[in-house]
């Protein structure tokens, strides 16, 4: 029988609840347990694919080509499983669900209301995901703050399972903030005990509290106040603090005693955990002696989030490496604005544009690429960046001036990126682009091939445009070496440049099956390349 693992946040968002949940599922794994894990999405989205990065964060997309909260990003680095759209339940799945019913007439003429009929819903989605996975323990994060309105049905389902299910088959697990005030200097629990209050207000008792500080672990005297104004033991009451890299975090819970704890209160066998692999793992990024800058050139810089896979792929590549990578995020608008600011590239070892969409900021990646491709910078472009090196590279150097994507000027002369033929009758945004693991041929002899070691990959695709098969010919003779190509040799998926110390681009993203113990293979040479830079610039 599965056992489920409840998560809730509490004061605010943003306090790392992803990373618990990740921590709690790592604790259980090192003992043996088989666990995965769902996120529960309170927004009327039926997915995240049409929501803005700057709202919500990156889009993580999966295998099956569900384009997912980013939360599921973090669940499959840290536990190294591959989740599908059953991993991931927003409040629009589950009302888009009871309101066809109803249409069809499934309610019987039943006043259809949020209990039982959301409810019951959101249950039977969390329980056939235990189903189908067949796990020991699942893990079910619901998203957002308690207090928040569109978050009451998911709690609402949270305490109904906690009665069906056999007693000791269930935990909650409730994250909240314990700030410290500069004027007073002391941690106040206040905030966790309302947060505890609002959960108890809805018939929620947590077992367990974890609480996040920044400053240091909970000294016992706060320790002691919230296990009893929030009815918790003492030894249930445990600190999420900083660390980096942010794998170090499950190792520090564990030494607070939490891996034991979970698995008295679940009824599992407490089995002695083997963190040794773990460990390893994380000493790795420790280790690191040098640090390479990389220029990470998009138009959410403001954002970390926005990029969260880019950025855990190079910490990955870094680690392997043995580096440490420090990411600078770069506004390409302020080189459309002023184009003298690009020479701040010189100062990086490596430039990387990432993925997006629209015109803005574009003429300043197109300025980012140039200036990689003529300084010999390594270079690495992922999804937009690889559809833009495209571009620059039509326009630079075969000549063709006004060479565009049809994305951002439909009447350019030269559409040496267009949008894909299926994707020209479509009328919906959500779900509908090139998305998922797709197979893609690698040719021999090339960069990619020599990253890869393999003459057939599978990487996850999220795009609507691709390179215009009228200019293939073109390009090559002036040069591109398309390296990867798709199954059925209608599209190109990989770019390199043979002449240049690193210059890869990708139509796919391979950020998304970087793991902390296997880096993607593009971000590991780029890297690798980004480090001979700069060891051959500290050279006498």
């Amino acid at each position: 029988m599965t056992k489920y693992v409840f998560i809730t946040g509490g004061v605010l968002s943003g306090l790392g609840k992803g990373l618990v949940t990740c921590s709690i599922g790592k604790m259980l794994q090192v003992r043996g347990f088989k666990v995965t894990a769902v996120k529960c999405d309170p927004y009327i989205n039926v997915d995240a694919g049409t929501m803005n990065p700057y709202i919500h964060g990156e889009v993580f997309v999966l295998d099956d080509g569900y384009e997912a909260d980013m939360d599921l990003g973090s669940y499959e680095r840290f536990l190294g499983v591959n989740l599908t759209r059953l991993n991931n339940i927003t409040s629009g799945q589950i009302y888009k669900t009871v309101i066809e019913r109803e249409r069809r007439g499934e309610y019987l003429g039943r006043c259809v209301q949020i209990i039982p009929h959301i409810t019951d819903e959101i249950k039977r989605r969390v329980r056939l995901v235990a189903e189908k996975t067949d796990v020991d323990v699942l893990l079910v994060e619901c998203g957002g703050t308690v207090g928040d309105i569109e978050g009451l049905p998911f709690l609402e389902a949270f305490r109904q399972m906690r009665l069906e299910e056999h007693r000791g088959d269930t935990l909650l697990v409730h994250v909240t903030l314990v700030p410290v005030l500069k004027a007073v200097g002391e941690p106040k629990t206040k905030p966790t005990q309302h947060s505890v209050k609002e959960l108890r207000a809805i018939g929620l008792q947590p077992d367990i509290i974890v609480a996040r500080c920044e400053w240091g672990l909970l000294p016992e005297e706060q320790k002691r106040k919230i296990a009893l104004y929030c009815n918790v033991e003492e030894r249930a009451v445990f600190t999420s603090i900083n660390v980096d890299p942010i794998y170090e975090l499950p190792l520090v819970l564990e030494e607070q005693g939490m891996g034991e704890l979970l698995c008295e209160y679940l009824g599992l066998e407490n089995r002695k955990p083997d963190w040794s692999e773990w460990r390893s793992i994380v000493q790795r990024f420790k280790d690191a002696k040098e640090t390479v800058r990389i220029a990470l050139c998009g138009k959410y810089a403001e954002f970390a989030d926005a990029y969260v896979s880019v950025n855990e792929a190079l910490r990955h590549a870094g680690a392997a490496n043995g580096c440490r990578v420090n990411i600078e995020f770069i506004e390409t608008e302020e080189f459309e604005e002023d184009p003298s600011r690009v020479e701040m590239l010189s100062d990086f070892d490596g430039i990387l544009v990432p993925g997006g969409f629209g015109e803005r900021g574009v003429e300043g990646k197109i300025a980012a690429i140039e200036y990689a491709r003529m300084r010999g910078i390594p270079f690495l472009g992922i999804c937009y960046g690889f559809q833009l090196s495209v571009v620059e590279y039509s326009r630079h150097v075969l000549g063709l001036e006004d060479a565009h994507t049809t994305e951002c000027d439909p009447d350019t002369p030269h559409p040496v990126i267009d949008l894909l033929p299926e994707q020209r009758e479509i009328d919906e945004l959500g779900g509908t682009m090139r998305l998922g693991s797709h197979p893609v041929v690698v040719k021999p002899g090339t960069l990619a091939h020599s990253l890869y070691g393999s003459e057939l990959i599978y990487e996850r695709h999220r795009h609507r445009w691709e390179v215009n098969p009228r200019y293939w010919d073109r390009l090559e003779e002036a040069g591109v070496v398309f390296s990867g190509w798709s199954l059925d040799g209608r599209r190109k998926e990989i770019m390199e440049l043979p002449n240049h110390p690193f210059f890869l681009a990708t139509q796919f993203h391979p950020e998304f099956k970087s793991r902390p113990w296997k880096p993607s293979p593009p971000y590991y040479g780029f890297v690798k390349a980004a480090l001979e830079r700069r060891l051959r610039a500290k050279r006498p």
